[in-house]
């Protein structure tokens, strides 16, 4: 039976450790993903950029630090070795968690790491020069106190965001990064597999919540659910969830999206289908879903911009009596995201985005219906682009008699 039919620790059982054999990317690859940032800031005449503590630290030297109120983070010149900046208590425990390693450039509670960017800017030979102002960009996920730190002692530097730099390499995934995100979005499949196996009657949203996360443990996923919606009946037309608590009763329409993290990639997946009897309107809705779904992915071909993507999805969405735009009964939102060390990256798949699409890019596809009062369909898979077009992580599915196609 696909919905329903299995106690907890019956699907618990069914599920094992998914993780072997899963290689974190190593110091030669985070080398390489220097190399490339430089050749690419030489080509674009950006001298250096600040890559603030959080993912795009940890993308470009495997060093992972959270974003706080102090500035943590590194120096990338367009020639040179790669340096740190932090606090001086901070350095040790910082080298510690160093996989490329630098000079750490140290600033006391009471001095200005603002003042020491600039300093250290000035050692590497990136000479401030009113009448030719070298490019340094800070990066883009940086707090504005960094940035508001900075301008006022960059007298002679063109401050500028980092993302020209950041979003090009860590937009193009490499095969090692392609394969993580594989291996955590089978994981989080085969937790959806086991959540649609204990529904009852009368089960709550948090306890199927609490069974995902404890699921996505079982198969690996050393902190469980990194997210997770489950939502129930006319609340499933509400993207990103309620604030109350369901209980599930027969003829339900069952939304879940959640995902988890893989040596820091990210799954996100969601399923949708109902409990029960499924009345025609669900089952007309499900399917205007999965074609516009499928618009999508036939749309997403090498060099085309993302926008294009979107608005393949919103066509379909359209011939079937939906929108028009983001008109409800309709797509409220975007038809997809970038994904990778962050479960929203550059670029969208939204109008306005007319990023082409290259290999490597990976995205989300999931033009979601939303039908106030009634219920919300989502079908949610994520595709890469190879040298011959997309290519589905998880297959989309199936149909809303059979969701996983386990009775195929």
């Amino acid at each position: 039976m696909t919905i329903g039919g299995k106690t907890i620790d019956q699907a618990l059982a069914s599920l094992s450790d998914m993780t072997a054999g899963a290689v974190p990317i190593g110091k030669d690859e985070h080398l390489q993903r220097i190399a490339r940032a430089q050749a690419y800031m030489q080509a674009q005449g950006i001298a250096a950029i600040y890559i603030n503590a959080g993912a795009n630290l940890t993308y470009f030297t495997g060093t992972r630090w959270y974003a706080s109120e102090r500035m943590v983070g590194a120096i990338l010149p367009a020639q040179g070795a790669v340096e740190y900046i932090a606090p001086a208590f901070e350095e040790s425990t910082l080298k510690d968690f160093m996989l490329v390693e630098g000079a750490v450039n140290c600033w006391e509670e009471h001095e200005s790491p603002y003042a020491l960017f600039v300093a250290v800017l000035k050692r590497m030979g990136i000479m401030p020069n009113t009448a030719q102002p070298p490019r340094v960009g800070i990066c883009e996920s940086a707090a504005f106190f960094i940035y508001d730190g900075i301008r006022p002692l960059a007298d002679g530097y063109a401050l500028e965001n980092a993302r020209t730099v950041t979003a090009h390499c860590r937009t193009r995934k490499s095969a090692a990064e392609i394969a993580l995100m594989q291996r955590a979005k089978d994981m989080t499949m085969a937790v959806h597999i086991a959540t649609a196996s204990i529904l009852h009657e009368g089960i709550t949203t948090k306890e199927v919540e609490e069974f995902i996360d404890r699921a996505h443990r079982k198969v690996g996923a050393p902190a469980g659910s990194y997210f997770v919606i489950v939502l129930f009946g006319e609340a499933t037309a509400y993207p990103h969830g309620v604030s109350y608590v369901q209980t599930l009763k027969p003829g339900d329409t069952v939304l879940i999206d959640t995902g988890c993290k893989l040596h820091n990639y990210i799954s996100d997946i969601t399923r949708t289908y109902v409990y029960g009897p499924i009345s025609e309107r669900q089952r007309s809705v499900w399917n205007s879903e999965k074609k516009a779904q499928a618009a999508a992915f036939a749309a997403a071909q090498l060099g085309v911009p993302c926008e294009e993507v979107d608005q393949a999805a919103r066509r379909s969405l359209e011939a079937d009596g939906f929108g028009p735009g983001y008109k409800l009964p309709g797509l409220p939102h975007r038809t997809g995201h970038g994904i990778g060390l962050d479960i929203h990256e550059w670029p969208y798949l939204v109008g306005g985005d007319k990023t082409p699409l290259d290999v490597g890019m990976c995205f989300s596809n999931e033009p979601m219906i939303c039908i106030p009062g009634e219920f919300g369909i989502r079908h949610e898979d994520h595709f890469y682009m190879t040298e011959n077009g997309p290519k589905w992580f998880t297959e989309p599915a199936h149909s809303i008699d059979d969701p996983f196609g386990l009775q195929r």
